[in-house]
């Protein structure tokens, strides 16, 4: 799967805790992810709910 999520990140600490969050996220099914703060969006490739990787991003504090 891909998923695509608009974030609001702006810095490059906001950019990292996604980062870190998604790093963690590969032991459920997360293969790889992009998080690109100019466009402010991250894609998500991998094998784990939709939902799962939302409420990931989400406990970060970051509007999705």
């Amino acid at each position: 799967h891909t998923y695509k999520f608009d974030v609001k990140m702006t810095c490059t600490g906001c950019s990292g805790a996604i980062t870190r969050v998604l790093e963690k996220a590969k032991a459920d099914g997360v293969t790889s992810y992009d998080v690109n703060l100019e466009k402010q969006e991250v894609l998500v490739y991998g094998t784990i709910p939709y939902e799962e990787v939302l409420a990931k991003i989400k406990k970060t504090g970051k509007e999705v």
